[in-house]
């Protein structure tokens, strides 16, 4: 029989009887009022979870994990303030149901059943998710919306924590939090195992220690189940007592008078010391993981029992009727008009439209424009104090790195919101030396020297984002990127996919990567693919090939993560950081000098190089520089050819490329990355769609780059495209 039912009937049957589980007495200062509120809202998720399941049945429904047992979660809620904002575990409706009763009791109408039925119908006029999917969330409540990636919300969770110190101090134009505001992050028991979690906790420890303010407070909900392996009996309490600068307190999450007394005593903790702190509050899971799941093939029927007569409902049907706040009668019909009220409302939410077509699903991929308070950039006193000497340097030609430097330094002078973390930033100025002097022009506070976990460097990003900062973080290698992919695939894209468009995390990440380093150290230092990047529906990825452009490429980025909210990745290729001479020893030819501030290089524009019609070269960041060689060695042989260098690799600027190469004969492709997966997959594609042209690619090979002199051998040289472009307009390629 269906578990589900069992337990209603249980329910049902239990308090008509008055055979209720044993426990302590109700203690603490929750009101009736209170009690019977966090009452009504596990009543409230119960049904939900029940009509959920046969809404599935019938094909109307499509996601059925549910909340069920872990309905002490609203006492939580009840403890905690409506601008707390909650990165929720999946099974937090409760939370949910009973943040949306302390709005509505301040006068903020909440239609919260509705809603979430909407959301489990995949209806279009979900509020949260326009149909997108089952999540929970909410603006109005403070509740980002979260999927189903293991503990992935929890590094962005020490980010928004972080943020509330450093708004506090420097408000940024779109702050969303109050200064007086926590933050309130869940998860299950098995989830506290995975890595990502170990490390958002471990950076909120290490944070702490060093005593900068850091307002969190983790629930970790200890039902002693992952799906179908237990949890060791005590792991958790072990596990989470014995963390430094972490303040532990338990519950018991079938009490509900126990659950509020003493989230109120940890959120009085975390307030007030601005320290972080563990809530491990005792749950248990009820129906199995989801609705396919049947849990007696992992779990002897005794032990499905015996967490089954254990229900929180229950408990707090004893708990209300020994407070005299609830007669059992009462509470008997409570349960069954909120079951009879869910039932006719999800027989009209199962009538609402739903998303049908590409362009649907895809509107909120992108995030809506904002308004932003207009700037001039900084003032000439304010760029000679920052820059100091380095003012009388700017009309003279220079490297990449130093230029990106200087773009960085403008930019933080102008928005004061913009804040850069990562490892060896500040004090070391990077590991090539991209972000020196910016820790002493702007304080640690805005160039944050983070611990070695790029999973946190990122999830410090993303939850400074949702509180009106524009974070600009930095993965000092490409490989390292993949250390932490999910928290863009996972997190940073599907947020504004997720929310509608309401909730977003704008931010420039900066990314040292490719390939061609002569003298640092094998495939780790030198990755030459971003196909893990390029997939990531909503991602920009930027790629500049010499000092100017990079400058102006990050003032673009800038206005794009800023006015329109997006997610930017700024590839800044390592091998030419330092480059000096293009052609010879000594000529200089690929330093450049400083672009006024106010020049940008608008999104999806190509740069050419040449006006030849022979052959055009169509390339990005070192293939630009190697083209460029070739370029004037085909000269030299009567060939014209025109460089086309992208700058903006994902999504392909393919109409400003296709009309930069018109009226040449030839296109050759040059793309340093891996002949699968690579960018010129994608390019041979376009032109093979809409173009005439005859064309040909050369690709690096499927390989990894060793350490040493072979360290371009895979990879495409000035000799190669030589040799390729006379071998295409030759007809013979």
């Amino acid at each position: 029989m269906d578990r589900a039912q069992i337990v209603h009937d249980n329910f049902l049957r239990r308090v008509a009887e008055n055979d209720l589980p044993a426990g302590t007495a109700p203690a603490g200062s929750l009101s009736d009022t209170q009690a019977v509120s966090i009452y009504y809202s596990g009543c409230l998720t119960r049904a939900l979870d029940r009509t959920s399941r046969v809404m599935q049945s019938k094909g109307q429904g499509f996601y059925t994990i549910g909340s069920s047992g872990h309905e002490g979660m609203a006492a939580v809620a009840a403890a905690l303030r409506p601008t707390d904002m909650a990165f929720l575990h999946y099974r937090d409706a409760a939370f949910q149901i009973q943040r949306a009763e302390q709005v509505s009791a301040q006068g903020l109408g909440q239609t919260i059943t509705w809603d979430m039925l909407l959301s489990f119908a995949c209806s279009s006029d979900d509020p949260i998710s326009g149909g997108r999917h089952k999540v929970l969330g909410s603006k109005a409540l403070t509740i980002p919306p979260q999927t189903s990636t293991i503990a992935s919300h929890l590094p962005k969770a020490v980010g928004a924590a972080y943020s509330l110190g450093l708004a506090k101090r420097q408000p940024p134009e779109h702050k969303q939090l109050p200064d007086d505001a926590i933050v309130m992050c869940s998860f299950g028991d098995a989830s506290a195992n995975h890595s990502t979690a170990q490390g958002a906790i471990n950076t909120s420890c290490w944070t702490a220690y060093q005593n900068v303010p850091m307002p969190l407070l983790w629930v970790c909900e200890d039902n002693g189940i992952g799906i179908s392996t237990k949890t060791p009996t005590g792991w958790i309490a072990a596990s989470l007592q014995s963390r430094p600068g972490l303040k532990y307190f338990s519950c018991d999450g079938t009490d509900i008078y126990d659950t509020f007394r003493v989230t109120r005593e940890a959120a009085e903790y975390v307030r007030t010391r601005r320290k972080p702190a563990v809530l491990h509050i005792r749950t248990i899971r009820l129906y199995g993981h989801a609705g396919a799941d049947v849990p007696t093939t992992y779990m002897t029927k005794s032990e499905v029992e015996a967490e089954e007569a254990n229900d929180p409902l229950l408990h707090s049907v004893r708990l209300l009727g020994e407070a005299r706040a609830l007669g059992h009668d009462a509470a008997l019909s409570i349960y069954n008009q909120t079951a009879e009220r869910v039932e006719r409302i999800a027989a009209e939410a199962v009538t609402r439209p739903r998303l049908e077509t590409a362009e649907q699903v895809m509107a909120s991929i992108i995030p809506p424009k904002r308004e932003c308070a207009p700037s001039n950039g900084p003032s000439p006193e304010d760029r000679a104090a920052a820059f100091g000497g380095d003012v009388k340097q700017m009309g003279q030609p220079q490297i990449m790195s130093r230029l990106i430097n200087w773009a960085l330094t403008d930019l933080m002078l102008a928005h004061p919101e913009i804040a850069m973390m990562g490892e060896d930033i500040g004090r070391k100025g990077g590991v090539y030396g991209v972000t020196q002097k910016l820790s002493a022009r702007f304080g640690r506070a805005r160039v944050i020297d983070t611990l070695l976990d790029e999973q946190s460097i990122l999830g410090l990003g993303l939850g400074m984002a949702q509180n009106g900062f524009l974070p600009i973080p930095e993965i000092q290698f490409l490989a390292y990127y993949h250390n932490a992919e999910d928290q863009i695939r996972g997190e940073g894209a599907t947020l504004p996919f997720f929310s509608n468009g309401q909730f977003t995390n704008p931010m420039v990440l900066r990314i040292a990567g490719l390939g061609y380093q002569k003298g640092f150290g094998g495939h780790f230092h030198n990755d030459n693919s971003f196909a893990a990047i390029r997939d990531v529906p909503g991602v920009i990825l930027a790629c500049p090939s010499n000092g100017a452009d990079a400058a102006r490429m990050m003032r673009e980025s800038v206005r794009l993560a800023r006015e329109e909210q997006r997610l930017v990745i700024f590839l800044e290729p390592i091998a030419l950081y330092p480059m000096r001479d293009l052609h010879e020893a000594g000529d200089g030819g690929w330093m450049r000098t400083y672009p006024d501030p106010s020049e940008r290089l608008p999104f999806g524009q190509v740069t050419t190089h040449g006006d030849g019609k022979d052959v055009a070269i169509v390339t990005f960041g070192n293939g630009t520089y190697l083209s460029m060689q070739a370029q004037k060695r085909l000269a030299d042989e009567g060939m014209n050819a025109r460089v086309i260098d992208l700058n903006w690799l994902s999504p392909l600027p393919e109409e400003s490329l296709l009309a930069a190469a018109k009226g040449c004969k030839n296109v050759l492709i040059v793309d340093e990355t891996r002949r699968t997966g690579g960018l010129a997959e994608a390019l041979m594609a376009l032109f093979t769609e809409k173009s005439d042209a005859h064309h040909a690619r050369l690709v690096a090979e499927d390989s990894f780059i060793p350490t040493g002199p072979a360290y371009a051998a895979t990879m495409p040289s000035a000799d190669d495209i030589v040799e390729a472009a006379r071998a295409l307009a030759g007809g013979r390629l």
